[in-house]
């Protein structure tokens, strides 16, 4: 049996599915709500069966299938493209970054600085997105890296097509203000801490102001620690708990864009920097 469905049916129907009705994907995709309808039952007429429920939205089993099919396309197609970019490239072009907002704040700036030094006419695009927004942006060839995190686990996995590198572990650990009592020793029981300092919306630099304060105590990421306030103190805890892991993930392609090369290897250096001082400057 020949292939029946029009790739532009498929991205309509994962419009649809994906933000839960014909008016918002008609919105997204720059068309009239009545060629999506059209598109939907042309697909239907395709498929020989429903492809969608109407209230709510949702895909029906022959078009979860048509969903898988949609996006083992798109993924195939951005890897092509990634591979032709790569084969064709010059010294211009755009490198699209992903990254949670920790990383996105810390070692990512840092990293595409040194990018820029290297291929200074490469455009560079850095947008804030959790892990799962990062692996769909790299298959729908929206992003060419990306920064994630994750438990480290055999039940921590990605999509397929997409190649994960570990860039290091991510432990909890202690920033305390330089007169805390427990600031002088090399390791701290969280249990002993008290104070303790939230910052609303998890804002890893309003937190540590508080701690500069001298108002309380935080537990942080390690990845918020690379460049401490002077006045505190980074601490590693006892006991800790398994700490989550960072990596990069970009489509898993033969070749690479130099500018992604480039990256991978400076937020690998990055990464190495990410042991605080022991003791905040001015101590």
């Amino acid at each position: 049996m020949g292939w029946r469905f029009d790739p532009r049916l498929l991205a309509t129907l994962e419009a649809v599915v994906r933000l839960g009705s014909p008016e918002a994907a008609a919105a997204e995709l720059g068309v009239a709500p009545t060629d999506i309808a059209q598109d939907l039952g042309e697909l239907e007429r395709r498929a020989g069966t429903r492809v969608v429920t109407r209230e709510p939205v949702r895909a029906t089993q022959a078009g979860r299938a048509l969903l898988d099919a949609e996006a083992a396309v798109t993924a195939a197609m951005s890897r092509a493209g990634a591979e032709l970019a790569a084969l064709s490239e010059g010294t211009g072009g755009a490198l699209r970054v992903g990254a949670f907002a920790a990383a996105a704040a810390s070692i990512v700036p840092r990293s595409l600085g040194h990018v820029h030094a290297v291929h200074p006419d490469v455009e560079l695009v850095l947008r804030v997105l959790p892990p799962a927004q990062c692996h769909a942006g790299l298959l729908r060839g929206e992003l060419d890296l990306a920064v994630t995190f994750g438990a480290g686990d055999r039940h921590d996995t990605v999509p397929a097509g997409i190649l994960r590198l570990h860039l290091t572990a991510d432990p909890v650990m202690a920033a305390l203000p330089a007169a805390h009592p427990l600031a002088r020793e090399e390791a701290v029981d969280g249990g002993e801490l008290r104070d303790r300092v939230e910052a609303p919306d998890g804002d890893d630099a309003a937190a540590l102001s508080l701690v500069r304060s001298g108002l309380g105590v935080a537990l942080l990421r390690r990845i918020a620690l690379l460049d401490p306030p002077p006045g505190v103190v980074v601490r590693p805890l006892r006991d800790p708990e398994p700490p989550r892991h960072l990596y990069t993930c970009r489509l898993l392609t033969a070749t690479t864009l130099a500018a992604v090369r480039t990256l991978t290897d400076r937020l690998a250096d990055a990464v190495a920097e990410l042991e605080p001082p022991q003791r905040a400057s001015g101590e």
